[in-house]
């Protein structure tokens, strides 16, 4: 792999923690893991206050030729999906009263095989649903959106909702369905008119148009051998045509750097998403009590897959990955927020930027002065 690190930095003046430091702890942690083979390169944007510093590093595709990274690299979201697409159109529905969060989501799909499954519990991974639509020996290759749905609607809970933490990608899968339901519009077509195009996120949405590909980050082969570029690596997603509510979703870090302004400080260039009674309420802890782990709506607080909070980043902040190799982490105590985006997954699904995940958040929350944290001297 190529060691070379290409750096495009951007500066905008302001806050006095960003000011005084240097992004080079970032930047190490990541060119070690891309030394390792972890990751071929990575995009990270980095915003403090009205101070932001933005760069590309190593390659977009290695295979069938050699790309260098910039950034304005298109990158396949997956998980990240829940969080920027169908977390916040459910959050719009909330608001406008055509949703109950707390209605079962029978009352939205009436052929849903559990009674007391809510939509808060889909929200906050409470559900007791399966992490996937389970395999089926019988039909292991089905295809199509309604099948999809189909199965999703006849899983169960095991246990009993709101008694344990389990990720889930049925319950996002539900939630978009609901979202189209509801709103008469697929997922991608309202998130695309209620939140991308309001936000001035110019190169987000599902099913990338065909002259975006060479902008795109290719992540590995499917099993055909073909290397997917532009096409949604989730298989589940991509079994239902490339949009649902767990996956499917492309996006830029200019693009996240957008929309996470708008989750920290309620609105972008004048233009407000949601109310802030909303924000706050997707952003505190929203699961029960007697379990552990910490979830807001949609967003993670903290569970295991809190990697991205680092260790120094307070119980407060919240944020999501992406099984590709994405990340974006909020924290309204130090008014900062970081956007991650690799493809971990290029060229052989071999990649892993878990511990990366950690290392960056630390060094990002150093940075910024969160906590308390010692700062690194500039150099």
């Amino acid at each position: 792999m190529r060691l070379a690190v290409v750096l495009m930095f951007a500066f905008v003046s302001s806050a006095l923690a960003m000011e005084t430091t240097s992004v080079a702890p970032v930047t190490e942690a990541i060119a070690r893991a891309m030394a390792a083979g972890k990751l071929p390169g990575a995009v990270v944007w980095v915003e403090q206050g009205a101070q932001s510093r933005h760069w590309a590093l190593g390659d977009r595709a290695l295979v069938p030729q050699q790309e260098a990274m910039t950034e304005d690299t298109i990158f396949d979201a997956a998980s990240l999906t829940k969080v920027v697409a169908t977390a916040p159109s459910m959050m719009l529905l909330i608001e406008r009263g055509r949703v109950k969060l707390d209605a079962p989501v029978r009352e939205y799909l009436p052929e849903f095989a559990a009674a007391d499954v809510t939509v808060r519990h889909l929200l906050t991974h409470t559900s007791g649903l399966p992490a996937e639509i389970p395999r089926d020996l019988a039909a292991p290759n089905w295809r199509g959106y309604e099948e999809g749905i189909r199965r999703a609607c006849a899983c169960t809970p095991d246990p009993a909702p709101g008694t344990v933490f389990r990720y889930s990608d049925v319950n996002f899968i539900l939630l978009g369905e609901i979202v189209r339901r509801v709103s008469g519009r697929t997922l991608d077509e309202f998130a695309r008119a209620e939140i991308f195009v309001p936000l001035g996120m110019k190169d987000t949405g599902f099913r990338p148009a065909l002259e975006q590909r060479a902008r795109i980050a290719p992540t590995e082969r499917d099993a055909e051998g073909t290397m997917l570029r532009g096409v949604v690596h989730d298989p589940t997603s991509r079994r239902m045509g490339g949009v649902a509510g767990h996956a499917g979703l492309f996006t830029t870090a200019a693009d996240l750097a957008r929309y996470a302004r708008v989750m920290l400080r309620g609105e972008v260039d004048g233009v407000r998403l949601l109310k802030p009674e909303t924000l706050r309420l997707m952003q505190a802890t929203q699961s029960p009590a007697t379990v552990p782990e910490r979830r807001g709506l949609g967003w993670d607080i903290d569970t295991k897959y809190s990697r991205p909070r680092g260790r120094i980043f307070p119980i407060g902040s919240f944020g999501h990955t992406g099984f590709t190799g994405t990340a974006l982490w909020i924290d309204p105590s130090s008014d900062t927020f970081y956007v991650f985006l690799s493809s971990r997954l290029h060229p052989d699904g071999k990649g892993n930027v878990r511990d990366l995940y950690e290392e960056i958040g630390t060094e990002v929350a150093r940075l910024v002065g969160a906590g308390g944290a010692h700062q690194t001297p500039s150099r």
